[in-house]
């Protein structure tokens, strides 16, 4: 089976002194590998094409025979590394917590460690002496570690 970290050495040498980075690689036991990297200004094929030959100029497919796939993050897929969640800082998130609730709020900060982040989320609170709730901004601070998804909210108007 061809190593993860191999891979993954590779792809992040090919990308130093760009602004790709990589997310995550996969290897399955059947050796089909997946190459997933982001960039803050989006991915192109160019820059897929470029990855998939110098990945393969340097993984010997007569030792080891593999698939391979490189591809960008897509838009659904779920946050995985502290710079995907650094790119959407400003942005309108869906969380999945590990205990079940889903909440939706624009991504404020991330820490430095990428361990954990702080959405702000609109909440209806009824204050005493209001006739109807109103809706105020709250602060969230999450472990990443507690959350089963965080993805990019995606609103059709």
């Amino acid at each position: 089976m061809i190593d993860k970290e191999l891979i993954g050495g590779i792809v992040e040498k090919a990308l130093e002194g760009t602004d790709n980075f990589l997310v995550e690689v996969k290897v399955t036991p059947d050796n089909s590998v997946t190459v997933e990297i982001d960039s803050m200004t989006g991915v192109d094929i160019d820059t897929c094409a470029r990855l998939t030959r110098e990945i393969e100029s340097q993984v010997d497919r007569e030792v080891e025979d593999y698939e391979l796939e490189v591809g960008s993050a897509g838009l659904t897929s779920p946050l995985k590394v502290r710079r995907q969640y650094e790119k959407n800082i400003g942005n309108e998130l869906e969380v999945l917590t590990k205990d079940g609730r889903k909440l939706t709020g624009t991504l404020k900060s991330v820490s430095a460690d990428g361990s954990e982040f702080t959405l702000v989320i609109p909440k209806k609170v009824k204050e005493p002496g209001k006739k109807r709730p109103e809706i105020v901004d709250t602060e969230e601070t999450m472990a990443v570690a507690d959350t089963k998804s965080v993805k990019y909210l995606i609103k059709f108007k």
